[in-house]
C-alpha cells in the first residue's frame, strides 16, 4: 500500500511506545489500533518487551513478521530520528508520528525524502481518525458522523470533533497534520474529495504554505459537493505595523483568508462552536439558498431577540406577504404577530401542531430560505410526559416540512437534551440551545451559497511590462526626469517612477512634471500646466507627515516660493508638480494590491485620505480580479452611499473607480519585483477617477 492510503485504511499497523499506562501516548494509540483489530494486523513495539493490554511486545521494528503499512511512533523526541530512519530503511510505507519537540525537525524530513515510497504524517500531532476503516490512531475517542475534521493544531481538532460529538453529528475522518514535514494538509483534503462518509470538512490552519494549491483542492471538495468550514487566527499586531503602507497595516492575514475562501466557496468561521453549529445545520438539512429568514416563537421577547439576531448576522426579516399574513392568522389567535417575526400568543401550547403547521405553511409560501423556530418546543414531553407522544409527532412534522418544500427548518429550543429533541435531529432539523447560535449558523451557511469570487485569468501578453516614453508624461507632453528609467529603476523610485508605472498601465493621474534635483527655478518647467497646481516631494512615501506637500499654488510664483521653501527644509531632491484636481462632487478612496506570501496578489479598497487609518473601511479580494469581482467590493464598503449619489448628488463614476481596481490587481500579478502598491487617495467624480499619490514598495531581494 502506497500513498495517503496507509493513513485511511492501512492493512497493518504498529505501535511503537505502546505502553500499559492510561496516562501515556502509547496507551492510546495501541488501544485504538488493537479496537480495530478484526479488520487489520496490529503490532506492538516496546523495547522492554512485556505485554500491553494482553498482546505480547516485540522490542523493535526488526523484529516484527511483517513490514507494516503503517507505524505510529509515540516515543521521547530523542528517540524519534532513530526510529524513522529504521522505518524507512525497511521500507514502512506510513509513519506518523506523535512526538513533539523534534530536536531537528529538518534533518527528520531528510531522511523521509530520500525514501521516495515512505511518507510521514507530523511530527508534534496528536493522529489520525477514520470511521468507516475503524482507524483510530489518536488521544480520546469519536464519534462516527459526517463531519471531517483536518487541524494542525491537535487539540483544537479535538475541541472540534468534541463539539461535533455534542452536536449528535460525529466525525468520518479525524487528521492532525501537526508540523506538515511531508504530507500537507492541502493533501489530506484532496484525499476527501472521494470520501463517501464525509459530508462537511472543518479545517484549521495556522500558516497556509502554498495557498495556490489548497485552493485547487479547497475548490475540488466545493465541486463535490463537501462544504468546507475555515478556522484560523489572524495576523498578529505586531505584524502589521511594520508595513510600510497604509494598506499593509490595515489589512491582516484573517482578511485575506476570507478573500481566498469567497474565491472557491468556502467560509471561515471564528470558533469551534460556530463551525460545529454551521456542520450541524448543512449535514442535517442541507444549503441555506439565501439571506431571507423566517421566525417562529412561542414568546414575543423570544420572537424580538431572534429578530434582532438575525438583522444584526445580515440576515433578512422580511415582512410576510399578505396572502401568508392572512393564512396564519386564520390559524392563530387574534393576539398573534403573523407579519414576521411570528409569536404565536399560546397557540402551540394549546394545541401542539401549531407549530408544525405554523412551520409548514410560511415554507411552502417560499417567502424564506430559512425558517427558525424559536421557545419552548422541545420541553413539552420531559415536563408534561403526556404530551410527548404529539410533541415527537410535531417534530417528524417539522422534519417533513422542511424535506417536503426544500427549506432548512432549525430549532431553537429551551431543552437540551430531550426525547424530542433526538427526534428533531433523526427528522433532519437541526437543533441549538441558543438562537444565537441557530441563527449565526443559519448567515454561515448562507454564506456558503454565494457564488465564488474566481480570479481573474491573465491574458497572455498584459502590456504593463511596456514604460512610457523616457523623455515625456503620457498624455501631458511634459518633460520627464531621463534618470527615472524602465524596468527595475521604475520599482521603488519614488512617487514619480510610481506615475510613470501606473500610467503607462492605464491608471489616469493629473498632468504633472518632475523637477530634477538642482532645479533652482521651476516657472520655465511647469509653464504647461494650469493652476492652482500642487507641490509633491517625490521620495517621501509619507509626504502629509512630513510636510512633503503644498496645495493651491495659484500661480508660478507661489509654486517658485513654495519650492525653495521645501529644498530649504527637505533637502535639494527632486520633486513633482500637479495639476490640482478641483472637479466637484469627489470622494477620496484608497485602491491598493500587495502580495500574500501564501495566497499571491490581493486588491483592497476603501476609504481613502486621511479617513484611510482613522476609519478603516475597507474590502479585499483576491487578484487579478474581474470587474465585476471590484463593483462587489464597492457594494460592501459603508460608503458606497457616497458612490450612489448622497442626498441628491450624482452618482460617481464607480465604473472608471472599478477600472482602476482591476488594473492595480492586474499589474501587482505579472510584476513579481512589486511587492504593493497604494494609491491613496484616488479621487472619484461624476466625470471620473483621478489618482493623486501612489506607492510602490518592492519585493524583498530573493537570495538562493
Amino acid at each position: 500500500m502506497s500513498g495517503l492510503g496507509v493513513f485511511r485504511d492501512p492493512r497493518s499497523v504498529a505501535v511503537v511506545g505502546a505502553s500499559e499506562r492510561p496516562e501515556k501516548w502509547g496507551h492510546w494509540l495501541a488501544r485504538g489500533a488493537l479496537a480495530g483489530r478484526h479488520r487489520r494486523r496490529v503490532h506492538l513495539v516496546n523495547a522492554r518487551g512485556g505485554e500491553v493490554l494482553g498482546l505480547p511486545c516485540h522490542r523493535g521494528l526488526d523484529a516484527l513478521p511483517e513490514v507494516p503499512d503503517l507505524v505510529a511512533f509515540a516515543v521521547p523526541a530523542a528517540a524519534l530520528a532513530a526510529g524513522v530512519e529504521r522505518a524507512t530503511a525497511l521500507g514502512v510505507p506510513g509513519l506518523l508520528a506523535i512526538t513533539a519537540g523534534v530536536p531537528d525537525e529538518a534533518a527528520l524530513a531528510a531522511t523521509v525524502a530520500a525514501r521516495h515510497t515512505t511518507r510521514l504524517l507530523g511530527p508534534n500531532c496528536l493522529g489520525v481518525y477514520d470511521a468507516a476503516a475503524e482507524l483510530c490512531l489518536a488521544w480520546g475517542s469519536f464519534t462516527p458522523g459526517g463531519l471531517a475534521v483536518v487541524s494542525q493544531s491537535g487539540q483544537l481538532g479535538l475541541e472540534i470533533a468534541g463539539a461535533a460529538a455534542s452536536a449528535r453529528i460525529g466525525v468520518s475522518r479525524f487528521v492532525s497534520v501537526g508540523s506538515q514535514l511531508d504530507v500537507t494538509a492541502a493533501e489530506v483534503l484532496d484525499d476527501l474529495v472521494d470520501h463517501d462518509a464525509t459530508r462537511v470538512v472543518a479545517l484549521y490552519l495556522e500558516s497556509f504554505g502554498d495557498g495556490e494549491r489548497l485552493l485547487g483542492t479547497l475548490d475540488r471538495l466545493r465541486r463535490a459537493g463537501k462544504p468546507v468550514l475555515v478556522l484560523t487566527v489572524g495576523a498578529s499586531g505586531a505584524a502589521r505595523r511594520t508595513a510600510l503602507s497604509h494598506t499593509g497595516s490595515m489589512t491582516s492575514g484573517v482578511d485575506v483568508v476570507d478573500a481566498a475562501c469567497r474565491a472557491v466557496g468556502a467560509v471561515r468561521v471564528d470558533t469551534p462552536a460556530q463551525l460545529a453549529d454551521t456542520a450541524q445545520l448543512l449535514i442535517r438539512s442541507g444549503p441555506v439558498r439565501g439571506p431571507r429568514v423566517a421566525i417562529v416563537a412561542d414568546s414575543g421577547g423570544q420572537a424580538a431577540v431572534a429578530a434582532d439576531t438575525a438583522s444584526r448576522l445580515g440576515l433578512e426579516v422580511t415582512l410576510f406577504p399578505p396572502a401568508l399574513r392572512d393564512d396564519l392568522a386564520r390559524r392563530l389567535p387574534p393576539q398573534a404577530a403573523v407579519a414576521n417575526p411570528v409569536d404565536l400568543a399560546g397557540a402551540g401550547e394549546q394545541d401542539l401542531t401549531t407549530y408544525a403547521g405554523t412551520v409548514a405553511a410560511t415554507a411552502a409560501a417560499g417567502v424564506a430560505d430559512a425558517v427558525v423556530l424559536s421557545g419552548y418546543f422541545g420541553s413539552y414531553g420531559r415536563d408534561i410526559p403526556a404530551q410527548q407522544p404529539a410533541e415527537s409527532a410535531s417534530a417528524r412534522e417539522l422534519g417533513a416540512a422542511a424535506a417536503g418544500h426544500g427549506v432548512p427548518v432549525v430549532v431553537h429550543s429551551m431543552a437540551e437534551r430531550t426525547l424530542t429533541i433526538e427526534e428533531l435531529q433523526a427528522a433532519g432539523v437541526p437543533t441549538y440551545r441558543d438562537v444565537e447560535g441557530a441563527l449565526r449558523a443559519v448567515a454561515t451557511a448562507r454564506r456558503l451559497a454565494a457564488p465564488p469570487l474566481r480570479r481573474a485569468p491573465l491574458p497572455e501578453s498584459s502590456g504593463v511590462d511596456a514604460d512610457p516614453s523616457p523623455d515625456t508624461d503620457a498624455g501631458t507632453g511634459a518633460a520627464r526626469d531621463p534618470r527615472v528609467g524602465p524596468g527595475t529603476d521604475v520599482v521603488g523610485g519614488g512617487y514619480w517612477a510610481a506615475r510613470r508605472l501606473l500610467d503607462g498601465a492605464g491608471v489616469p493621474f493629473p498632468r504633472a512634471v518632475a523637477l530634477p534635483p538642482g532645479t533652482t527655478d521651476p516657472r520655465p518647467l511647469v509653464a504647461g500646466l494650469a493652476p492652482p497646481l500642487v507641490l509633491k516631494a517625490d521620495w517621501l512615501e509619507h509626504k502629509t507627515e512630513h510636510g512633503g506637500v503644498v496645495t493651491g499654488l495659484s500661480d508660478a510664483a507661489e509654486l517658485a516660493a513654495a519650492h525653495a521653501e521645501m529644498v530649504d527644509r527637505l533637502g535639494p531632491h527632486r520633486f513633482v508638480v500637479e495639476e490640482m484636481d478641483r472637479r466637484p462632487g469627489v470622494v477620496e478612496l484608497l485602491v491598493a494590491a500587495r502580495r500574500d506570501p501564501s495566497f499571491g496578489p490581493v486588491v483592497v479598497v476603501g476609504a481613502g485620505g486621511v479617513r484611510a487609518e482613522l476609519d478603516p473601511d475597507l474590502a479585499l479580494e483576491l487578484g487579478p480580479c474581474t470587474p465585476a469581482t471590484a463593483r462587489a467590493m464597492l457594494r460592501r464598503l459603508r460608503l458606497r452611499p457616497l458612490l450612489d449619489g448622497w442626498r441628491g448628488a450624482p452618482p460617481l463614476d464607480v465604473t472608471a473607480l472599478a477600472g482602476v481596481i482591476v488594473t492595480l490587481s492586474r499589474l501587482l500579478a505579472t510584476r513579481p519585483g512589486l511587492a504593493e502598491i497604494e494609491l491613496n487617495p484616488v479621487r472619484v467624480s461624476p466625470a471620473g477617477a483621478l489618482a493623486v499619490d501612489a506607492l510602490i514598495v518592492p519585493s524583498p531581494p530573493h537570495h538562493g
